[in-house]
C-alpha cells in the first residue's frame, strides 16, 4: 500500500514537473510584437541592404477584405528594380498561422513597381509581411511588420 501511494506521488510530481517545464518553454519562446515604431514603417531596407521596398495600400490598411498592395522596390542608390521575381508569405506570429489566402504579385507596372494582389488580413492585430526579392542573381528578404485594428 505505501508503495502504491510513493509510485503515485511519484507519477504526479514528474507529470507536474514536466508541464511546468512545457509551460517555461513556451512563456520563454513567447513572441512579442515589435515596439520601436520604426519596426511599422511602410520603406525598409532588404536583409543585406541592397534594396529598399516601400509598400502602399488602402489606409487604413484594410481588415476582412480582399485588397492589393504596390511595392516599389529600389536598389540603395534609388534606382528601380525593374526584373525582380517576388515571394510573398504572411504571418500573424503570436496566433501562429498565416493569411487565409495567397497574395502574389501579379503584375510588373515598370519604374520598380509592382501589383501585388489578394491580400487579405482576417483579424487585426501584429501581422508580418515578408518579401523575398530576386534580382541580380540574388535574393534577399524584406520584412514589414503591421500592427492591423479591426
Amino acid at each position: 500500500m505505501q508503495r502504491t501511494m510513493q509510485r503515485r506521488s511519484l507519477l504526479v510530481s514528474s507529470a507536474m514537473l514536466a508541464l511546468g517545464v512545457a509551460a517555461g518553454c513556451n512563456a520563454d519562446a513567447r513572441v512579442r510584437p515589435p515596439q520601436d515604431t520604426a519596426e511599422y514603417a511602410t520603406e525598409r531596407s532588404s536583409s543585406a541592404g541592397s534594396f529598399r521596398v516601400t509598400y502602399s495600400t488602402d489606409a487604413p490598411v484594410p481588415v476582412g477584405r480582399l485588397h492589393a498592395w504596390t511595392l516599389h522596390i529600389a536598389q540603395i542608390d534609388g534606382t528601380p528594380v525593374t526584373d525582380a521575381t517576388i515571394a510573398v508569405d504572411g504571418d500573424m506570429p503570436e496566433h501562429r498561422h498565416g493569411l487565409p489566402t495567397r497574395p502574389r504579385v501579379t503584375r510588373n507596372l515598370g519604374n520598380g513597381d509592382y501589383l501585388l494582389e489578394g491580400v487579405k488580413f482576417q483579424m487585426g492585430g501584429w501581422w508580418v509581411m515578408d518579401f523575398d526579392i530576386t534580382a541580380g542573381g540574388h535574393t534577399e528578404r524584406v520584412r514589414f511588420n503591421l500592427q492591423l485594428k479591426k
